[in-house]
C-alpha cells in the first residue's frame, strides 16, 4: 500500500498532531492553553512550536514584556491545508485497512442458517 497523497511526515508524531489538530479548532491560542491541554512542558511544546514554524504552519505573535510576556500561535493557511490533507489521508488509510462492506444479501449467504430470522 503506498502512502497517500496529502501524509504529512511533519505533522505526523503524535505531539505535533495534537498541537496541530488543537490549533485547529480555534483562531489564536496562548502559549500557557496549549501547553496545559496537551500536558506539555514549556521547552517540549517549544520544540514543536518551532520545528512548525520554520514549516510555514504556524504563526507565534509575542505580546508585552518581562514576566508579562504572553506567546499565541495559530495555524497559518498552509499549517490549515497540511492538517486537513493530512487528516483525509489518514481517513483513506483507516478505511483501506477494514474488511470489505457487506450487504445484507451477501451476510445470509454467507449465514444461511441466521437468514430466516
Amino acid at each position: 500500500m503506498s502512502t497517500p497523497t496529502g501524509f504529512d511526515e511533519l505533522i505526523h508524531p503524535a505531539t505535533r498532531l495534537s498541537v496541530v489538530a488543537l490549533l485547529a479548532a480555534t483562531e489564536w491560542a496562548d502559549f500557557a492553553f496549549v501547553r496545559d491541554s496537551l500536558s506539555l512542558s514549556d521547552s517540549a511544546l517549544s520544540k514543536q512550536l518551532h520545528t512548525l514554524e520554520e514549516a510555514g504552519y504556524l504563526e507565534l505573535h509575542k505580546e508585552g514584556g518581562g514576566r508579562k510576556r504572553r506567546t499565541k500561535v495559530r495555524l497559518t493557511d498552509r499549517g490549515r491545508t497540511a492538517f486537513e490533507g493530512h487528516v483525509a489521508a489518514l481517513r483513506a488509510i483507516v478505511e483501506g485497512a477494514g474488511p470489505p462492506a457487506t450487504t445484507g444479501e451477501e451476510a445470509r449467504r454467507q449465514h444461511p442458517t441466521k437468514a430466516g430470522r
